[in-house]
């Protein structure tokens, strides 16, 4: 309807059989008419019916709006009276009865105000009240939907001078019909009122859960003081109808609910996980406090993940939370917004995260830190780093909560002690696990009430040939058709090599109806490895995948890592010849696990590591019993027995093992972030530790406090710190301070082993560093670390150096490897002059990655340099993460600003490492290369296609793609989206911010 004369003139709706315009007409009519009505009586009739008038209005016409803010209103019916409610002086115009009507009739009311000294503020009126439900979406208790019922009075006082302003103005008729006239006109939000009631018992929900935990009582809400949607998330995605009893035993421990610290200790399959994930849900929804997850080994890190109400974060609890969220990616009306952050990262990572909130003081919003496979802080350098991070929550912050999960614990005394926690354990496993040796043909049970430690069990039914029994003299291919293809099996290896050789060894012998079994499925796998290699793949896996058959280990690249393991999971492989990498890394449990021999490389098994590798075995769910079968040759019979009959190893603190990644890097950030800046301070530190736990282990010879005292010296030596040590008294109150280097040092993380090497690698670079390409640059990233392991193919190095311009030559002769010295290497002639032996492998290594940035293929790299793709892989990642510490590093040292820039793109490019356009849709969960290239070519080519895309529409569009991954890619992008808009806008606020000491 384009007419505006009288849209309005015969609508009755509103208040009965009288049109509520035609009340409003007769009321203005009836005050003019009769100049002897008691004024206040006047002005209390005009402002009682026009708000009487406006509520019915809201309540019989906007019902069919989309623009109603408390839905609860409506279903509670109309507003009751209150007498005796008093209107709140001291709230905002904005807060009043008035929200809740359009800005078009807000403006007439402002324009009467101004107009007529008649309308004076509403709030200060002293006479009659009448109650009117406000649209504040706060949610006060937990028995009512309606937050508050604001009650709000409404008198009108009128003066004789204020009849003469209202007899010169509009009728409020007319003002009325030119509002609504707006109001019909104006586009309403498309927000279904379903969704907003169901919301609003959702938003009650997770305000009694939280009311619940502060209370830090027993009963704690509808699902673990979670909103009971979350239960019924877990059975739509996950298939859990309910939790194990010790789950519930252990969620329920009086000890959480005094947020005391808990290590708890569970055979491997147990559904530890499970635990920690309604814990981390816990802290974030309820207490909306940050959570930081610490996993041993993780493929993709994500270093930072907004949780803004919830939105994806990658992993397997992230797609529940990105269904809790719901398309919006945020939480329902709550008043204050819900943005916290969950951090999934590695050992270390978690620990530059952690000094980062120390310095910053933000060290009190981390609510819960979750440590995955807590026995790891026993494991060399890594288990120092660990040790390092819980020990500076532990000092900083009281307000953190640590729980640690693992499945293999023994001096768990030590680690309490430590980590002032209690502990839960059970034995419980969901499926029993049969544990058997197999020596020659025979397979014995293991018993541990035997004298032996072994019953016999059967002997292999399986018929050999001459010819299969030299192929295959362990019996594998017996063992493994026992259970495949119908049941899935997993195969550790000792190597790498052993892996790929078991794997075509065992297809070689299978039967031709082992390839029927899903071939179309493993047909899709080989053209997904395909487009993942660039038209390459695998010759074993392309010879192995039709029989189900594959390997697992670091010599994968990422990408196929993750489309094999997908693979397994869905049953199209089911056998996978593994690493021992896999028992700890990666959640692939099988019906049968064969360990081919008691060995990891040339070391023998550890109890710790053979538990781990053993527990892969049953599936929850699926099988009834799991099975282990240990393949011992006669020599090892003694060990073996003795490893299976042995308790688990102990946990031990390696911060003396791993100095300069140990006890040195802790001393050197304790002074540079001021946790402890003199030697009494320090030591006070370290007895909370679990060196400090305990000391009693440690050589006789010298005191902690002399270790501490010797490593400060040596620190101060190094040019990392400055101040003085007492001789005669190691706890002197004398103040240590962090040199410039120093902070450089530990800001970057940098092992300390190399921090004055780089420092002098740096220096050198600013007399003439070259431009011409990136290889200059590129050697400055590449890892130190890697070096030793490297032994360069002399014929490749000196080929990959003449293809080199003149300038990028010159890069050789500076860094300290003259051409001369490629040239004799490779054609066998003797050397006399001496070249540092790391300076040549690292140029080697900065060949391999400036070729790998050229060309932004790992398989075309890994043939030209005739290297593992993996080993590239993992030399890529190490120089993306060395160039993020060294552009650190550099940023404290004034001198070398000029680094800054260019170590910011270089981390950009190793990062990724692909054509610069696909770089924005490799930020986004989920994507890797082969997936970005679909989404570019398929038209997605920016984060805001993706933020915009429609999961269905995906699915379609790219290839292999499901319906999880498309919702996960598209509300993972949302978030990138949105987490930079907030940056953005937080930019313009704190520009626009007015300063406080203007003179």
């Amino acid at each position: 309807n384009d007419s505006e004369e009288d849209m309005f003139g015969d609508y009755d709706s509103f208040c009965g059989n009288d049109s509520f315009l035609a009340q409003v007409d007769d009321i203005e009519h009836k005050y003019l008419q009769d100049k002897n009505t008691d004024v206040k009586a006047a002005g209390e009739i005009t402002a009682g019916n026009l708000q009487s008038g406006i509520h019915q209005k809201k309540q019989d016409n906007f019902s069919a709006s989309e623009n109603v803010s408390d839905p609860k209103a409506d279903k509670e019916g109309s507003c009751q009276v209150h007498d005796g409610d008093l209107v709140d002086g001291n709230r905002e115009p904005a807060e009043s009865l008035l929200d809740d009507l359009p800005s078009s009739q807000l403006l007439y009311f402002e324009k009467m105000d101004k107009l007529s000294s008649a309308f004076r503020t509403f709030a200060d009126s002293k006479g009659r009240n009448e109650c009117v439900n406000s649209s504040s979406d706060k949610i006060r208790s937990p028995s009512s939907y309606c937050a508050d019922a604001e009650h709000r009075n409404r008198l009108t006082d009128f003066s004789s001078d204020s009849k003469c302003v209202l007899l010169k103005t509009e009728s409020l008729k007319d003002h009325l019909k030119s509002a609504m006239t707006g109001n019909a006109k104006a586009q309403t939000l498309q927000v279904s009122k379903t969704k907003q009631l169901k919301e609003a018992v959702l938003s009650e929900e997770i305000f009694v859960a939280r009311k619940a935990i502060e209370s830090s009582s027993v009963d704690i809400g509808p699902f673990y003081g979670l909103p009971s949607k979350v239960k019924d998330l877990f059975r739509q995605l996950r298939g859990i109808e309910t939790l194990y009893e010790w789950q519930h035993d252990c969620l329920m421990l009086e000890s959480l609910q005094q947020r005391k610290n808990l290590i708890y200790s569970l055979p491997t399959s147990g559904g530890k996980t499970l635990v920690a994930e309604i814990m981390i849900l816990q802290e974030l929804l309820c207490r909306q406090k940050d959570v930081l997850m610490i996993l041993p080994y993780v493929a993709i890190v994500q270093e930072k993940v907004w949780i803004q109400g919830l939105s994806s974060f990658g992993v397997e609890l992230g797609f529940l939370v990105e269904e809790y969220a719901g398309s919006k990616g945020r939480f329902p009306p709550i008043k204050r917004r819900v943005k916290k952050s969950l951090y999934i990262a590695t050992i270390e990572k978690g620990h530059a995260l952690v000094n980062s909130l120390i310095e910053t003081e933000r060290i009190s919003d981390l609510g819960l830190v979750v440590v995955d496979e807590l026995h790891m802080l026993g494991e060399g350098s890594r288990g120092a780093i660990l040790e390092i991070t819980l020990a500076k929550i532990l000092y900083t912050s009281r307000n953190t909560q640590i729980i640690g999960m693992s499945a293999t614990l023994n001096n768990v005394g030590d680690l309490q002690k430590f980590l002032r926690a209690e502990y839960y354990t059970n034995n419980f496993r969901p499926v029993e696990l049969k544990e058997y040796v197999k020596i020659r043909d025979t397979i014995y049970a293991v018993d541990s009430k035997t004298e032996n430690g072994f019953t016999f069990s059967r002997l292999l039914n399986f018929k050999y040939s001459n010819y299969l029994e030299k192929a295959d003299p362990d019996h594998i291919i017996a063992l493994v058709t026992e259970v495949i293809p119908n049941y899935s099996c997993l195969v550790f290896c000792p190597t790498k090599k052993n892996c790929e050789n078991v794997a075509s060894m065992v297809c070689k012998y299978l039967k031709k109806e082992f390839r029927a079994h899903k071939e179309k499925e493993k047909q899709d796998l080989i053209k997904d490895l395909k487009n993942i290699g660039n038209g390459s793949v695998c010759p074993v896996l392309k010879q192995t995948i039709p029989f189900g058959i594959a390997y697992h280990h670091s010599g994968l690249t990422n990408d196929e890592r993750k489309i094999i393991e997908e693979a397994y999971s869905s049953g199209v492989l089911c056998l996978l010849a593994c690493t021992a990498t896999l028992a700890a890394g990666v959640n692939l449990p099988a019906r049968r696990v064969i360990l081919r021999a008691p060995y990891v490389a040339n070391d023998f098994l550890k109890k710790n590591q053979y538990k781990q590798m053993i527990g892969r075995a049953g599936r929850a769910g699926i099988d009834d019993a799991g099975e282990s079968i240990l393949i011992v040759q006669e020599k090892d019979k003694h060990l073996v027995r003795d490893l299976v009959s042995s308790p688990l190893e102990n946990c031990y603190s390696n911060l003396l093992l791993e100095l300069t990644k140990g006890m040195q890097s802790l001393l050197l950030s304790l002074v540079g972030l001021k946790i402890a800046v003199t030697c009494e301070e320090v030591n006070s530190f370290m007895c909370g530790t679990l060196l400090g736990v305990q000391q009693q282990l440690l050589s006789k010879e010298k005191s902690l406090s002399e270790i501490i005292k010797d490593e400060l010296e040596n620190l101060i030596e190094k040019g990392l710190l400055k101040g003085g040590i007492s001789e005669k008294d190691h706890n002197s109150k004398c103040t240590l301070t962090i040199t410039p280097l120093g902070k450089a040092t530990y800001k970057g993380s940098i092992d300390l082993a190399y921090c004055n090497l780089l420092y002098r690698d740096l220096k050198k670079g600013l007399e003439g560093l070259i431009l011409e390409s990136n290889l200059h640059l590129l050697y400055l990233a590449t890892p130190y670390d890697m070096t030793s392991s490297c032994s360069p193919d002399w014929m490749i190095y000196l080929r990959q150096f003449n293809q080199l311009s003149a300038a990028e030559q010159k890069v050789a002769d500076i860094v300290g490897v003259p051409e001369s010295f490629i040239t004799k290497k490779a054609s066998g002639q003797a050397i006399r002059k001496n070249v540092d032996s790391a300076v040549v492998n690292r140029l080697y290594l900065t060949f391999v990655l400036y070729t790998l940035v050229k060309e932004t293929n790992i398989w075309n790299v890994s043939e030209k340099f005739n290297l593992p793709r993996g080993y590239v892989q993992n030399l890529l990642n190490s120089a993306a993460s060395f160039a993020s510490c060294l552009l650190h590093f550099c940023e404290e040292l004034e001198e070398f600003w000029v680094y800054k820039a260019l170590l910011t793109e270089l981390t950009k490019q190793l990062t990724y490492c692909v054509k610069p356009e696909l770089i924005p849709l490799m930020e986004v969960a989920g994507v890797l290369e082969a997936r970005a290239k679909q989404l570019y070519n398929a038209g997605y080519k920016t984060l805001a296609h993706l933020a915009n895309a429609n999961p269905e529409t995906l699915t379609k569009m790219i290839e292999h793609l499901s319906r999880r991954q498309a919702k996960q890619i598209v509300s993972s992008a949302k978030m990138l989206l949105s987490e930079k808009a907030e940056a953005l806008q937080e930019e313009v606020e704190e520009l626009l911010k007015v300063p406080t000491d203007i003179p």
